[in-house]
C-alpha cells in the first residue's frame, strides 16, 4: 500500500489513527525531529541532501544497515516525503519476485504519466534470494524506484554486487543512552504520546533506558506497555516487562537478547539450552543464514583449538543452510548446535590475535628480523658483513625435528607470548607440542 494515497493523514504524512502503537505514532515527521544518526543527517551528509532536494542531493538507491530500532523505516518515509514521492513497502520475508514486478510496473506508470517518483522500501533485504534481487537490478539501474533498503546484517554477505554497486551504503549507529531518553520523554510530552497526562517518576524512566538496549522501537513498546494509569513508576516498568519479554517470539524485537543467549548457551555447554533459544530464534522467523554465522564465529571463538572440527561443522552447516533453506534448515543448525555445545572449549587463539592487535595498535611492531625479510639471501649478507654476524635464514626441513632455533619476532617483541593452548581437548596436545617448540626456538 501506498501510505501516501492514504486520505487518513496529517499534513505531514503520517497516520493519525490513535489506536495505532506508540512507536508508530511518534515516528519522527521531519530531520529535526530524528534522534541520532547525525554523521549521515548533519548538513551536506548523504541523507540529508536526499532528504532535502533543494540542498543540491540527487535521488540515489540505499542501503540502511545497523541495528533493530534505531530509525531505518522512520528515514525512508522522510526521504519519500521529499519531493513528495510515492512510498510503497515491500516485507523481504513475505514478498516474492511477483509483488516486486508489479510494485516496478506500477511506479513506472507513475513515473511517465505523472512525473511522480516512488520510494521503494524493502525491510530485511537480506532475506530476498538472488533471483528477487535480479528482478529489482533493473528498477535501481534505470531509476525506475529510489530503493531504501534496510537490514540489520552486513549486505556484503547477501545483497548481489550489481545491485550494492549501484547504491548508497550506509551504516547507522546504535542509539545512545541520551537518546532514548530523548524518545522516552518526547512520547510522554507530545500530544501523539500521552500530552503531558502520564506523570512519570525519574527512576521509571531511568529503567526504561536500561531495559531498551539502544532500542528506540523497544523503548516506545515498554512505556507503552507501562503506562496504565496517570502516573508511571518503576514498579509499572517491571511488570511490564513480563508482558514484553515474550514478544520476540512473534515480532522478533529481543533479536540481541536471545542472539546472545544462544551464543553464551552454547560456550557454556548446555546444548539443551542451545537447543531452546535455537528453536526460539526459528520459530520467530529468524534468519537461519544469520543464527549459521553466529554458529561459525563461535566455532572459532569459544572452542578454537579445543576441537578444530567444530569450525568445519560449522561452516559446512552454514554452505548447507544456504542451500537448502527452511524448514529443512532447522535439522542441519540442531546438528551443529549438538556438535559446538558439546564440544571441549578453548578461547586461547581468540585471546592470542586481540593481545597481538593490542600490541600493534599500541605501537610495539619494530623492523622485521633480516633474515626474514624478502631477498633474504643478499639481505642476510650485508647484516652479515655489517656485524659480522651469521644473519642468515634458517631453512627448518634441514633440520631433523623440523624446527631450528632462530628468532621471527621483532627485536622489540622478543620473548612475547601470545598463544597460550589450554590443557584441554584437542588442544592438550597442541600445549605439549608448543612447550617443545618454544624451547627449540630458544636454544634449549
Amino acid at each position: 500500500m501506498d501510505l501516501f494515497d492514504q486520505a487518513s493523514v496529517t499534513e505531514h504524512g503520517t497516520p493519525v489513527d490513535s489506536q495505532a502503537p506508540l512507536a508508530v505514532r511518534m515516528r519522527p515527521r521531519t530531520v529535526a525531529e530524528v534522534v541520532g544518526q547525525q554523521h549521515l543527517l548533519g548538513p551536506g551528509q548523504p541523507l540529508r541532501r536526499l532528504i532535502e532536494p533543494e540542498s543540491g542531493g540527487a535521488p540515489s538507491s540505499v542501503f540502511l544497515w545497523g541495528p533493530p530500532g534505531i530509525g531505518k523505516t522512520t528515514l525512508a518515509y522522510l526521504v519519500a516525503r521529499a519531493g513528495n514521492r510515492r512510498f510503497v513497502e515491500l516485507s523481504a520475508v513475505s514478498a516474492g519476485v511477483k509483488d516486486l514486478r508489479a510494485v516496478i510496473e506500477d511506479a513506472k506508470g507513475h513515473l511517465v504519466n505523472y512525473s511522480k517518483e516512488t520510494v521503494l522500501f524493502i525491510d530485511e533485504v537480506h532475506r530476498f534470494s538472488k533471483t528477487q534481487q535480479d528482478a529489482l537490478l533493473p528498477a535501481v539501474e534505470n531509476g525506475w524506484v529510489i530503493l531504501i533498503a534496510a537490514t540489520t546484517e552486513n549486505p556484503s554477505f547477501s545483497v548481489i554486487s550489481p545491485l550494492l554497486s549501484r547504491s548508497l551504503l550506509l551504516t547507522l549507529h546504535p542509539l545512545t543512552d541520551k537518546d532514548i531518553d530523548t524518545l522516552v520523554r518526547r512520547a510522554l510530552e507530545d500530544e501523539r504520546g500521552y500530552g503531558n497526562a502520564v506523570e512519570a517518576d525519574e527512576d521509571a524512566i531511568a529503567e526504561i533506558v536500561r531495559l531498551a538496549g539502544n532500542d528506540g522501537r523497544r523503548s516506545l513498546t515498554i512505556l507503552e506497555a507501562a503506562v496504565t494509569s496517570n502516573t508511571l513508576t518503576i514498579n509499572d516498568v517491571e511488570a511490564a516487562v513480563d508482558v514484553y519479554a515474550v514478544r520476540y517470539d512473534r515480532d522478533g524485537d529481543q533479536h540481541y537478547d536471545v542472539i546472545s543467549a544462544f551464543i553464551k548457551s552454547i560456550r557454556g555447554s548446555d546444548v539443551d539450552a542451545a537447543m531452546h533459544y535455537l528453536a526460539r530464534m526459528l520459530e520467530a522467523g529468524e534468519d537461519p543464514r544469520f543464527v549459521a554465522r553466529r554458529l561459525m564465529i563461535s566455532a572459532s571463538e569459544d572452542i578454537g583449538m579445543a576441537d578444530p572440527s567444530a569450525l568445519q561443522t560449522a561452516t559446512a552447516a552454514a554452505q548447507s543452510v544456504a542451500l537448502v533453506g527452511m524448514p529443512e534448515a532447522r535439522i542441519i543448525l540442531a546438528q551443529a548446535v549438538v556438535h559446538l555445545a558439546t564440544a571441549p572449549k578453548s578461547n586461547r587463539a581468540y585471546l592470542a590475535i586481540n593481545k597481538a592487535i593490542a600490541d600493534v595498535r599500541a605501537g610495539r611492531i619494530g623492523a622485521v628480523p633480516v633474515h626474514l625479510r624478502d631477498k633474504s639471501v643478499k639481505a642476510s649478507k650485508i647484516a652479515a658483513e655489517q656485524t659480522g654476524k651469521d644473519a642468515g635464514y634458517k631453512y627448518p626441513f634441514d633440520y631433523d625435528s623440523g624446527v631450528v632455533s632462530q628468532q621471527y619476532l621483532p627485536d622489540e617483541l622478543e620473548g612475547t607470548v601470545y598463544y597460550e593452548p589450554l590443557d584441554r581437548g584437542f588442544e592438550a596436545n597442541i600445549t605439549s607440542r608448543m612447550a617443545r617448540f618454544r624451547a627449540i626456538l630458544k636454544g634449549e
